[in-house]
């Protein structure tokens, strides 16, 4: 583990400030396992970030713990509209970041964000930092804070 210096890295922890450090690990963080795995923690404090189209074309960024599954359902009844997964190349134009490493913060564009309620039971957790070895700690309410999300119970 060592402070970010890749380009993808450093432009989150830029969007981050100083109150954040975001890390590089050699091994992957890319997912919930395997970032848990590098940070030495439980998949469940891996606060994983998935991207979904919504019918209207918005991207929706729904952040769950590492072990929970997403329903889409349950997602797009609190946003009022359809959703379903988005391919990488959508990802890539509406977060600017590829899979693997979206972070939760700095969009190009700024998408509806959805965190699931189990992650407020943590009393830290990590994100994913702009590549697939990078990752920053946080609280569950500075995720909120950040991300100016709304929790809601969106995890089957």
């Amino acid at each position: 583990m060592k402070p970010a210096v890749a380009p993808s890295a450093l432009k989150v922890q830029a969007a981050l400030g100083p109150r954040f450090t975001v890390l590089e690990f050699d091994a992957s963080t890319r997912t919930a396992d395997e970032a848990a795995a590098a940070i030495g923690c439980t998949v469940a404090e891996i606060a994983k970030s998935l991207v979904f189209r919504s019918a209207s074309g918005r991207s929706v960024l729904v952040v769950a713990s590492g072990v929970n599954r997403v329903d889409e359902k349950k997602a797009a009844a609190v946003i009022g509209e359809k959703i379903g997964r988005a391919d990488a190349d959508f990802v890539r134009e509406a977060t600017g970041f590829a899979i693997g490493g979206v972070p939760p913060i700095g969009h190009a564009t700024a998408p509806v964000v959805l965190i699931d309620e189990r992650l407020m039971a943590f009393d830290t957790i990590w994100a994913a930092a702009g590549t697939p070895n990078a990752v920053f700690r946080l609280t569950p309410a500075e995720l909120v804070e950040l991300t100016k999300g709304t929790v809601a119970a969106v995890a089957r």
